[in-house]
């Protein structure tokens, strides 16, 4: 029997449609980005995507969103990834989205109509604050700590690159509360509703990109915990699950990036052959110069090998199988692969995507943040690695470590 790669027609209609909105309402606002706040532009989109059923994709219809499983929504993410203001559009965007889907499946029944509620319907913003400066990508390093006192747990600490914090309503706070448990189980997360004065944002850490945006978006922020005083109601998914409720939350948002990456590369090829076509050196167009036609070449197998990859994380989420090797493979070739696409775009609009003229310059700076973001390249690629070699010692080959236990 062959591999069947047909995408099914409601798949492709909802794909369709979110192409169109994109097109026709998210490209044209971009030009009033650093014109008018960000915000004021996502609130004028929001209600035109409300319109036509574009919410919440992958949230259950009962809880208000499409309900796209897992295929459906990695197509509905890579058109909203053509445009920064896709998902925002949509209410999908990070880190709220993977948030929400933490809420999802383990709030209880109170912490969903208070907090989950009101963040489903975009009424408010959510923040994760997990990394620490000394643990770094090392979650379990962490040294902000929770303890409890009668109804109340206390948490003292610091956090840092706490993205969206210092516009967001709501903090997901990891800490440690079992420090004598084994390692992945002392911390636990906390709901904490914010203003709060145990909760000070110290600052908006400056990053490559556009800062006002960044900004208006919430940035990454420096935040200090001092006798921050929590309801017991507040702890999230029960004691000491913070560390495998924080892994399932960052595996979607991995998935996410790389399914952004590869709508804004599409783009990006899109206008690098847009701008070969229509201009010429020397007499001749740049679209005929054999070295032209192999950087686009380039470009395009490495879209076509991202598809696949999607594709496949997909299929093996959809049957609910073990996709985490899969996951690191693709987090770190994703990320690499829209740096490849958008710096050859690029060097083929010379001078031009040098400038603020065309969005490429400023999708270059973003985009070096995915080398880092959700885990660096280095720690993927270590537990990729260790994972061959297990592979190898237990199966005697290294394919199911590879993606060969399906292909």
């Amino acid at each position: 029997m062959a591999i069947d790669f047909e995408v099914p027609a409601e798949a492709k209609a909802i794909r369709e449609k979110t192409r169109r909105f994109v097109q026709e309402y998210c490209i044209p606002a971009e030009k009033d980005l650093g014109k008018r706040p960000l915000m004021d532009i996502v609130w004028d989109l929001r209600p035109k995507a409300k319109e036509q059923g574009l919410w919440c994709p992958f949230i259950p219809v009962e809880h208000g969103g499409m309900g796209l499983g897992p295929l459906a929504n990695a197509l509905v993410q890579i058109e909203l990834g053509e445009s920064p203001l896709g998902a925002l559009a949509l209410n999908t965007q990070g880190p709220d989205d993977a948030t929400m889907l933490t809420l999802l499946v383990h709030g209880t029944d109170f912490q969903k109509e208070k907090y989950l509620k009101p963040l489903l319907a975009g009424e408010k913003r959510i923040c994760y604050s997990m990394t620490e400066k000394a643990a770094g990508a090392d979650a379990t390093g962490m040294q902000t700590a929770a303890v409890r006192d009668g109804d109340n747990w206390v948490i003292n600490g610091e956090k840092w690159f706490s993205s969206a914090a210092s516009v967001a309503d709501i903090a997901l706070v990891m800490a440690k509360t079992d420090p004598d448990a084994p390692r992945h189980q002392q911390f636990s997360t906390f709901l904490v509703e914010l203003p709060n004065p145990g909760y000070n944002i110290v600052r908006n850490i400056a990053v490559m990109g556009h800062e006002a945006r960044h900004d208006e978006f919430g940035g990454h922020s420096e935040v200090i915990i001092k006798d921050l005083i929590v309801p017991a109601a507040n702890l999230l998914g029960g004691q000491g699950q913070g560390f495998n409720m924080g892994q399932h939350r960052l595996g979607y948002g991995r998935l996410r990036h790389g399914m952004h990456n590869v709508g804004m590369a599409q783009r990006a090829l899109d206008m690098a052959a847009k701008r070969v076509t229509e201009r010429s050196t020397f007499g001749k167009p740049l679209s005929e110069r054999q070295g032209v036609q192999w950087m686009l070449a380039d470009c395009a197998s490495e879209l076509y090998i991202a598809r696949l990859m999607l594709l496949h994380i997909a299929y093996k989420m959809e049957k609910g199988l073990d996709m985490r090797q899969e996951n690191s493979i693709a987090k770190v070739y994703l990320a690499h692969m829209v740096h490849k696409v958008v710096d050859t775009a690029i060097q083929l609009h010379g001078a031009l995507g040098y400038s603020h003229d065309t969005p490429l310059a400023s999708w270059y700076t973003s985009i070096r943040s995915q080398r880092l973001v959700d885990g660096p390249d280095e720690v993927h690629r270590w537990t990729v690695g260790r994972n061959v070699i297990k592979a190898y010692e237990q199966f005697g080959t290294t394919a199911s470590a590879c993606g060969g236990d399906l292909i």
